[in-house]
């Protein structure tokens, strides 16, 4: 799942820097940033709007006076500000969180997170009649084939097509190539189990066994970990790893 993100932030450094880090996180998307809440407040009632980081102390209209004019079921508010006092209030209007600044890219990837896993829950919630699948199907030599999720290793964008690695019952590896975008791929796959680590490379995490300089081992193919991802690849480790 991708989430359409938006920024409010009337200043600029600080507007820069989440710009930043909605860039890089691979499920966000930004769909807008603004230096007052008056400009952003058409395209938070479009309903296109997933998550919106607000600040909350703003010219002519405030960040909490902002949020009660949305729908806060629709979309999913963060507020980002340099003042603690606010915090409470803030909780009031329902916020996912409350970050303060200066903010820090894992700080800003957990509040990230947490509207991500919102939203797959109201997916799922809305949609229950629907069987949670292990396999998805992709069209590859004109032929339906069916890949089981937990045998794909990885999947390699190849200019207008993407080649899947998925692993045999005998351990070995068989690819299977389709005709498809990296983007169109990631967004069908589930995002707790599935991770974009480059701008040509998804993994699978459970698959991933070995991690050396910067890379994932899979048997013989190393995939690299670009800097635009790595952050967000090294927070999912963290969360689960055992130190």
């Amino acid at each position: 799942m991708t989430l359409n993100a938006l920024i409010v932030d009337d200043e600029p450094l600080a507007l820069g820097l989440l710009e930043s880090y909605v860039e890089r996180t691979p499920f966000l998307q930004l769909a807008g940033s603004y230096g007052s809440a008056v400009d952003a407040l058409e395209a938070l009632r479009s309903g296109r709007i997933d998550l919106a980081f607000l600040d909350i102390q703003m010219p002519q209209l405030s960040g909490l006076e902002l949020t009660r004019l949305i729908d806060a079921e629709r979309t999913r508010v963060v507020f980002t500000t340099a003042f603690e006092q606010y915090a409470l209030e803030g909780f009031r209007v329902d916020a996912l969180d409350y970050l303060l600044k200066p903010i820090s890219y894992p700080e800003f990837l957990r509040a990230a997170n947490k509207a991500l896993n919102w939203h797959e829950a109201m997916h799922r919630a809305g949609d229950k009649e629907r069987p949670e699948t292990d396999s998805i199907f992709v069209k590859s030599d004109y032929k339906l084939v069916q890949l089981e999720l937990k045998k794909i290793q990885y999947i390699e964008g190849v200019k207008d097509y993407v080649r899947i690695s998925t692993l045999g019952d005998d351990g070995s590896e068989h690819p299977v190539l389709t005709q498809m975008s990296l983007k169109t791929m990631e967004d069908r796959l589930p995002a707790g189990r599935f991770l974009r680590v480059h701008r040509s490379f998804i993994v699978n995490i459970d698959q991933i066994r070995v991690i050396e300089r910067n890379r994932i081992v899979f048997g013989k193919t190393y995939i690299p970990i670009s800097d635009s991802y790595k952050e967000a690849f090294m927070e999912v480790l963290r969360q689960r790893s055992i130190t």
